[in-house]
């Protein structure tokens, strides 16, 4: 019998690589081919990044994708695609450059995983370990930095506009590095963060007041907009949680907007992004609309 860690890691890898709901049904449009590009990072190594760009020669506002996390080495090391084609079609209709970066330990950028916050859970979803989200978050956030600094370099690229935005793990890196101040960076989307959850738990995750303890850090720094986008279903960190971490960000001060949509019409809310198009399209396209993005 599989491991309830490698249940979980099944689970995330399929949240990444699900289409995202405002793509061309399948067959209507060629899948985009990304533009490979190498970002150097500190110590002399490099990562691979996803780049697309609509039509023209720029320069673009940009938005800087981060993919969720796998939780076993060889789902990690599958990785594919770090950002569903169909949410960079979405962006690439609004006039914005995406990139993707696949960050340490994934796909072809490769080696050790960087990001164990040590979440365990036994067979009947309940944990039994004492994570550090920070573990995760921390290297995550600095892969963007990085990936910001490249894009600041491009001629093709808008230096003063860029997003953020990032899905699971790779929200929680987003509100991470939305409150370092960043050159360049305007605002940051976050759908469903976080870090140390497991579906098997539905929604009664490992310790997430340490989520909330590392946010109200963040949410001191942040003079950012945001926005957090999360389903009442998500059976990684279940409905509170979430309105937790968010509200202890916000009393930092900062434009933290927090949207609660409907049930996600499968299983598991924590396919929002994926699968659920209508439910957060009307408001982030509003909260685009709101701040001139």
């Amino acid at each position: 019998m599989e491991t309830l860690a490698r249940n979980c890691a099944a689970a995330v890898l399929a949240i990444m690589m699900l289409a995202a709901p405002d793509a061309p049904a399948q067959g209507a449009a060629e899948p985009l081919v990304p533009e490979i590009a190498r970002i150097p990072l500190p110590g002399d190594t490099t990562m691979v990044a996803h780049v697309f760009r609509p039509p023209g020669e720029g320069p673009f506002p940009v938005l800087v994708f981060s993919h969720g996390r796998a939780g076993s080495d060889a789902e990690r090391r599958a990785l594919a695609n770090p950002v569903q084609h169909g949410h960079a079609r979405y962006w690439m209709r609004r006039g914005y450059a995406v990139v993707a970066p696949v960050r340490p330990g994934y796909g072809v950028t490769g080696g050790p995983d960087r990001e164990d916050s040590g979440a365990r859970y036994n067979e009947w979803g309940e944990c039994i370990s004492r994570p550090e989200p920070r573990r995760t978050a921390e290297p995550a956030a600095a892969t963007i930095a990085s990936t910001v600094a490249w894009v600041r370099g491009q001629p093709w690229a808008r230096a003063d506009r860029i997003l953020l935005s990032g899905n699971s793990v790779g929200g929680l890196a987003t509100i991470a590095a939305c409150s370092a101040s960043l050159p360049g960076v305007i605002g940051c989307i976050n759908f469903s963060g976080g870090s140390g959850g497991s579906p098997a738990s539905k929604g009664r995750m490992c310790e997430p007041q340490r989520i909330e303890s590392l946010m109200s850090g963040w949410g001191r720094t942040n003079r950012l907009p945001s926005l957090w986008l999360y389903a009442p279903n998500d059976l990684f960190w279940g409905p509170e949680a979430p309105q937790r971490w968010h509200e202890a960000f916000a009393a930092g001060g900062s434009a933290a907007r927090f949207i609660g949509t409907e049930p996600v019409p499968a299983p598991d809310g924590h396919n929002l992004l994926g699968v659920g198009g209508k439910l957060w399209s009307v408001p982030l396209q509003a909260w685009l609309a709101e701040h001139g993005f």
